[in-house]
Formats: structure tokens, C-alpha cells, sequence
């Protein structure tokens, strides 16, 4: 059983009226217009989803990816023309017309995503493949901080999400857990405060009614790295060191339940919400993390259609917050449905793309009308729309056809031996044999062309000569089919899928001269 871890008024100014025969340069509008003339057009509205993605499908600006690998935006650049992916690590090994990697790479010291961005953001192979595609590119990411904001504007590149200030502050599992409890949207019981000592924790939680069986939360952390489980001395002496010194933690009565992940974008219409998945949470054959994801699970009862309608209305109430709050775009929640309970609860909001964004963006229903993620860009396209929010949202509610079921996989290495890999799986569509081995079947960029639940894509991170350690990521798998059962254990096709996976790795023990480079890849 896998349990809990973790507008503004708008002015325009008047100008003057022109003197009689003269002649207005209106360069702010880009048209000329003479005195006698007719008033130039307005600009075009897009009215209609239609309309959206043909305006995408014939688009002109250079759009970027920049991130360490392609994961989170995969499949993106079918929908949009000049659509690329800036990244580190080259998962496709040269074969993906749309994804760029500079030649030199031989970093060592990444400190996490955002640190690989703003490299790339400083490469000048990199900054001339973004000179040659001309002005006016737009850049997306995962993370970025305020150097990403000011070597991207170096660059020429106008960042496509809010500030990073404001991402950083509603990141906050603090801040969002007092403005989800304002909205309405129930967090797990718990109580948000300081704690020193377990002592300090003890009396915090037993003040509050929450019990000795805890869940701590730090108010930043990905992928669980802020989730810690607490039920004596002996567990809080092994997280003491990442707690004492937070100012304030959230600490939360530890319940049995799964995890609903659900994405939406805030826009100026309105917020429309994805479809509905379950977390694969701390499995061991995937992770050595108790309290890490480690993959999904998509399909069309993923909650009974009361539940259904509550959860997208916890999120339409998060998508209001945000809005308020100045932000807009693209965000993620995870929700926590009690088993026991029946409840759902607020788990956590990310502002930002996250690890279940491929799934969102590449499922079914998203392509019947279009990916939610092209709903985060059209608020930054400079382009007028009208779109029936209500609507899309109707028809995602609805969800997929009783046989559509997609998960992912997220793989890293559980064992803590220390070794550098000789060979490691190559990015494509591989096929499952009634053996339980796998093997190659054909390249592939995405999913899209899966015929089965014999056959899944896998993204590779780790390549050979990367260190083979406790916790480095190896892949990501994405197929057909269920892959945790109901009583929330990994599948026997899931566990055939790793094991014979895994079996298409090898290493060698570390040398002390033996270059590293650590392979990153969006968790959350």
C-alpha cells in the first residue's frame, strides 16, 4: 500500500491628434497609418480552438525548451512549428531533428535544473543556434531563477511564464497550503510551525490532535525530497538536519491514500484542467526514495464522477488563486484521496510544468482538441482569442474511451554500489517478450506510435559513462496499460518492463580518474 508523502486595470494612454497633413508613425501598433486614410485593421482574433491550432500549426517565432533533457515538452513540437528543445544531454543521440545540444559538454558541478539552463543560456554554441533562428524567440522551462530572466533577455529571448520571484513564493508548500485553506481547499489535518527538537515537534503535533504517526513537509522540495515520515526519535533524528534550521514546517497526520495528479493553466478566460492521474509513490524496484514519484498512471476512472467533479473543482478554486495572486500559465496539483476517509485533500501545488505534464499533454482526450500546454502559450503569444473555457472543460471532464490507459515510468538506480556505465538503453520503442526480456524495436521520438501494451518508449538519461549511483536516473519508460494494480502494487507486465530494462545495463567499478557527469531530469 503506497502512503501519503508529501487583474489588474489596464490603461492606455491618448495621443495626440496629428497636425492636418500630417503623417502618424504609430510603430508601436507596427502600421503607418496617412491622414485621409482608412483606419488600419484591427488584428486578427482567433475564435475557437480551430483557429488555435492553425495559428500554431503556422507559426513563425522560435519557441525553446530549454531544459536538461526534452521530457517534460515531448511531442510539443507536433503541434508547433518552430518548436525546439535546448538541452545538455542529448537522450536522442543526434536523431531528433528538433532538439539541440551543444558538442561541448563537459561540465561537471550542476547544482539542479535551473543551474543546467542557465549554462546552456551562457554556451555560445547554444546562444548562436538561437541567434540564427532570429528575433523574437521565446523561451519555456522547468525551473529558473532570476539569472535564467536576465541571460535569457541577454539572449533575446522573452521568458514565457511569470516572474521567477512569484513562481518562487507560490512554490511554497506554506504559502500555498494558507492560500488553498482561504480558498476553500482542505489540506490533510495538520498544523504549520517550527520545530527544533523532536520534543518541539511532539508538542506541536499532539497540540493539534495529529497524533505520534507524522508527515513533515518543508516548504520547498521536488519529487518527495521535502516529504519526510516521523513516528518516533528515531525517524526525526534522520531528517533533524533538513528541518531544524526551516523557519516553518508543515507537519500533517499521516493517512492512508493515493495520489491524484491533475494540471491546468490558468488564462485570461479562465482555468482549464487536465485529466486525472494516479502517482506511482516510492516503489522500491523504481527508486530508493521512500517518498519519491516515480511515475503515473492516465485513464478514464481514476476517480468515481463525484470525486471526478470535486477535484476538478479543488482546482479550478487553486486556478483562481493564481490568478489573483498575478500568475498565469501552466501549473500541476497533487491531490490526496483518503482511502479510508473517502476524502480528497490539497497534497501541493507546483506553479510550473511538471513530471506528469508528458502524460497530460499526449494523452487521448488532449488530442481531440489540443495540449493543455498550448493553452499556457497562447498567453504569452501576443494574440487575441476567445475560447469557451467551460466547454473544453465539459469534455475533458468526460474523459477517455474505456480502453485508453497510459502510464510512465520514472527509473532510477536503487542499488548503492558505485560504478560507471558501459551501456545503457538507447531512446525508442521497445518491445516486451513472453520471456520477460525486452529489446529494440525501432526509433522513435515519442509514444505516438505505440501499437500495444507489448511495446513502450523509453527516454534515455543515463548514457555510458555516467556514474552509476544510488538515486542517478536511468529512464523514463511510457506505454500502454495500467501499470500499478488497484490494491496499489507495481503490475507483473510493469515489473517484467523494468526488470527487463534493467537487464540492458551495464558498468564497471569507479576509477578514481573516471569523469562523472550527473544526468538530470524534471521530477516533479
Amino acid at each position: 500500500m503506497r502512503i501519503h508523502r508529501r487583474r489588474a486595470d489596464r490603461t492606455v494612454p491618448t495621443a495626440a491628434a496629428p497636425a492636418p497633413g500630417s503623417r502618424l508613425d504609430d510603430t508601436a501598433a507596427g502600421a503607418i497609418v496617412t491622414a485621409g486614410n482608412p483606419e488600419p485593421k484591427p488584428p486578427r482574433v482567433l475564435n475557437g480552438l480551430s483557429d488555435v491550432r492553425a495559428f500554431f500549426h503556422n507559426n513563425k517565432l522560435p519557441l525553446y525548451f530549454i531544459s536538461p533533457t526534452p521530457f517534460n515538452l515531448l511531442g510539443i513540437d507536433r503541434w508547433v512549428r518552430n518548436f525546439f528543445y535546448l538541452t545538455y544531454f542529448d537522450s536522442f543521440e543526434g536523431a531528433h531533428s528538433r532538439v539541440f545540444v551543444p558538442r561541448r559538454r563537459d561540465r561537471r558541478d550542476f547544482d539542479g535544473m535551473g543551474d543546467v539552463c542557465n549554462h546552456l543560456l551562457r554556451d555560445p554554441e547554444t546562444l548562436e543556434f538561437i541567434a540564427r533562428r532570429g528575433p523574437g524567440g521565446k523561451a519555456c522551462f522547468v525551473m529558473l531563477d532570476g539569472e535564467t530572466q536576465a541571460l535569457a533577455r541577454q539572449a533575446g529571448l522573452e521568458v514565457i511564464h511569470p516572474p521567477a520571484e512569484l513562481r518562487h513564493r507560490l512554490g511554497s508548500k506554506i504559502v500555498m497550503t494558507r492560500l488553498a485553506n482561504e480558498a476553500g481547499v482542505p489540506s490533510v489535518p495538520h498544523v504549520i510551525g517550527r520545530s527544533g527538537s523532536y520534543e518541539e515537534l511532539s508538542t506541536l503535533a499532539h497540540d493539534a490532535g495529529l497524533g505520534d504517526d507524522l508527515v513533515i513537509e518543508a516548504a520547498y522540495g521536488n519529487a518527495g525530497s521535502a516529504t519526510f515520515f516521523v513516528r518516533g526519535e528515531r525517524d526525526w533524528d534522520q531528517c533533524a538536519a533538513d528541518l531544524v534550521e526551516q523557519p516553518e514546517i508543515k507537519v500533517m497526520k499521516r493517512i492512508r491514500n493515493v495520489e491524484v495528479c491533475i494540471e491546468g493553466t490558468v488564462t485570461r478566460h479562465g482555468t482549464v484542467i487536465g485529466p486525472a492521474m494516479t502517482s506511482l509513490v516510492g516503489y522500491p524496484e523504481l527508486t530508493p526514495s521512500k517518498g519519491a514519484w516515480c511515475g503515473n498512471d492516465v485513464w478514464r476512472e481514476v476517480l468515481p464522477p463525484a470525486q471526478t467533479r470535486a477535484a476538478r473543482e479543488m482546482v479550478r478554486k487553486l486556478g483562481d488563486v493564481l490568478s489573483r495572486e498575478g500568475y498565469r500559465g501552466y501549473f500541476e496539483v497533487d491531490l490526496l484521496h483518503d482511502l479510508d476517509a473517502n476524502e480528497l485533500y490539497l497534497g501541493e501545488v507546483n506553479p510550473r510544468l511538471s513530471g506528469a505534464s508528458p502524460m497530460t499533454n499526449l494523452t487521448t482526450e488532449a488530442y481531440a482538441d489540443m495540449p493543455l500546454f498550448l493553452f499556457h502559450l497562447l498567453e504569452y503569444m501576443d494574440v487575441e482569442y476567445e475560447l469557451d473555457i467551460e466547454e473544453i472543460n465539459t469534455r475533458w471532464e468526460r474523459g477517455y474511451g474505456e480502453d485508453e490507459v497510459w502510464g510512465q515510468l520514472i527509473m532510477s538506480e536503487t542499488s548503492p554500489e558505485l560504478e560507471l556505465f558501459t551501456s545503457t538503453p538507447r531512446t525508442g520503442v521497445w518491445r516486451l517478450h513472453h520471456d520477460g526480456s525486452v529489446s529494440f524495436a525501432r526509433q522513435g521520438n515519442d509514444w505516438a506510435t505505440l501499437l500495444d501494451e507489448s511495446e513502450a518508449f523509453y527516454m534515455r538519461v543515463a548514457a555510458p559513462g555516467d556514474l552509476r549511483c544510488e538515486g542517478a536516473q536511468l529512464g523514463v519508460l511510457v506505454t500502454r496499460g495500467h501499470l500499478q494494480t488497484d490494491d496499489y502494487q507495481l503490475t507483473e507486465r510493469c515489473q517484467r518492463w523494468v526488470k527487463g530494462l534493467k537487464a540492458h545495463f551495464a558498468s564497471t567499478p569507479l576509477t578514481p580518474a573516471a569523469p562523472i557527469v550527473s544526468r538530470l531530469v524534471a521530477r516533479a
